[in-house]
């Protein structure tokens, strides 16, 4: 199978996608059609009202024949919106549903602003886990996302994988995607939800099967032991004593239910949402100067001396 570099991919992806490009293209190429038309029939009476300026109004249009055009261009046009109406309605006919049952079933919630990411399995509980802001599907399938918000209106969008679909809080609403190339996915919340609205981005990362399995496993796992030495154990209670409020680890007593889980943070590509590389220097800028970067958000800026600082990157890095 063709793999793609990991780089956001500007093109239709997989079958959930590619109809609603070809739709939009059609619907463009109407749209510059009737801007064309209409340019150069208001260009054609501006010659005509200047060349007959002297005219008997009533005689020009009397000569022009233009009542009958007015019917033809009255037909043209009822027949081109009603044959873009069919075409839009066998398009989301098309896209309604995937061919073929869904392999993996994703529960997304949308917070202020921030994506869980939730990974169940009815057939084994060890297999479910929590991640954030980053959506592994295998390769070649279709996946169906349960989607719901915990607080605003919001809109799941991969413009490669799939249209729109809203997030409504007190109800639950569904789409599937699917990616036919490796590589990552650029997400986006696109209906206006508050003052972090435009950093309010996640990824798709499409992978081919044996290494989304792999992936699973490791995800399913709790945290990694961090062993005795001093620092990272010093990182810990630092973290136990300010974010275990709102973060989890599992594995450990961090419980928090209000923000992403961090459990295996040293696996995701990016931090705050895609606002920034998950780097060592990121994350702790980020926990220093959280409302510099996004304000409004829920995530405080905490103030850290360059002990606790160096500290609690320690323990962070432990979380792979």
């Amino acid at each position: 199978m063709k793999t793609a570099p990991l780089e956001y991919l500007a093109h239709a992806a997989g079958p959930a996608s590619l109809p609603t490009q070809r739709l939009e293209w059609a619907l463009i190429a109407l749209v510059c059609a009737v801007m064309i038309i209409v340019a150069a029939l208001l260009v054609g009476a501006l010659i005509r009202r200047r060349t007959g300026a002297r005219a008997d109004p009533s005689a020009i249009g009397a000569e022009a024949g233009g009542m009958p055009w007015i019917y033809v261009g009255t037909g043209l046009s009822s027949v081109a919106l009603f044959a873009a109406l069919v075409y839009v309605m066998v398009t989301l006919e098309s896209v309604a549903s995937p061919r073929v049952a869904p392999a993996l079933q994703i529960d997304v919630t949308a917070y202020d602003w921030w994506w869980k990411i939730e990974y169940r399995d009815a057939d084994d509980a060890s297999r479910t886990f929590v991640t954030a802001n980053e959506i592994h599907i295998p390769v070649g399938v279709p996946v169906q996302i349960k989607l719901r918000s915990a607080d605003v209106i919001h809109t799941f969008w991969v413009p490669q994988l799939a249209g729109k679909t809203e997030m409504i809080p007190g109800q639950i609403n569904e789409q599937w995607i699917q990616a036919d190339t490796a590589g990552v996915y650029r997400g986006q919340c696109s209906q206006f939800c508050g003052a972090q609205h435009a950093h309010m981005a996640f990824e798709v990362v499409a992978q081919p099967p044996a290494q989304f399995d792999a992936w699973r496993r490791a995800q399913a796992h709790g945290a990694a032991p961090i062993g005795s030495s001093a620092l990272p154990n010093a990182g810990k209670r630092l973290f136990d004593e300010r974010c275990a409020g709102c973060h989890s680890v599992r594995g450990t007593d961090a419980a928090g239910m209000q923000a992403p889980d961090l459990t295996h943070l040293g696996s995701r590509r990016l931090i705050a949402a895609g606002q920034l590389p998950n780097t060592a220097a990121n994350q702790l800028d980020w926990i220093q100067h959280a409302q510099r970067i996004k304000p409004d958000s829920m995530m405080p800026s905490i103030a850290l001396s360059a002990s606790e600082a160096s500290a609690l990157s320690a323990y962070l890095a432990t979380l792979q």
